[in-house]
């Protein structure tokens, strides 16, 4: 069986790939993943997702493509990934103590065809003060995470609770993905 092609150059989606055995190869996007003027938290990860997804198909022609998109958004506003330390910690002091949304967008396409879902989980942080955001940002963590933050990383101490998909958290809701790649004829088998 043909590996898969994930159109990402996150480790975290490789990381859930590997740890479920799913033969993989990476052709990593490339798409502009600015927000546009207006643009709704669902719309813009749906739209980088299939973005990313289109973006490679045309470069592994008949094969099966895995894209996603995820972003971290508290009261309408989309958090990107930071700009700078500053930025980060900026993100996470809004974040502190409060509850936000994380939503990730699926695709997966073969040449034409484009399927895709999307998983939106909540996130509640504790309440932490600036020098622990602080030093947390030291890390250098959270430099290229949506919202500023791993929470499968260094950055779990700062999370209270989580209602949705962990792995969805992470960047890539496994039971959406696996849908998906089944209705493009992959569907998961725990032997291979």
């Amino acid at each position: 069986m043909n590996p898969i092609i994930l159109a990402s150059g996150s480790p975290r989606r490789k990381q859930l790939l590997e740890m479920l055995h799913i033969p993989f190869r990476v052709i990593p996007p490339d798409v502009d993943e600015h927000v546009l003027p207006g643009e709704e938290p669902g719309h813009y990860v749906t739209r980088l997702s299939r973005a990313k997804a289109e973006a490679v198909v045309g470069r592994a022609p008949g094969e099966i493509i895995l894209a996603a998109d995820t972003t971290v958004v508290l009261d309408g506003a989309i958090f990107e990934k930071p700009t700078s330390p500053a930025n980060a910690v900026e993100m996470l002091t809004r974040l502190q103590g409060r509850t936000h949304e994380v939503m990730t967008a699926v695709a997966v396409a073969r040449d034409k065809d484009v399927a895709q879902a999307l998983d939106v989980s909540r996130v509640t942080f504790r309440p932490a003060d600036r020098a622990t955001l602080e030093a947390y940002v030291a890390t250098g963590e959270p430099m290229d995470k949506a919202g500023a933050y791993a929470i499968q990383g260094l950055g779990a101490p700062l999370i209270d609770r989580v209602e949705g998909d962990f792995f969805g958290v992470m960047g890539l809701p496994l039971r959406l993905a696996l849908d998906l790649l089944a209705r493009f004829g992959r569907p998961y088998r725990f032997t291979r």
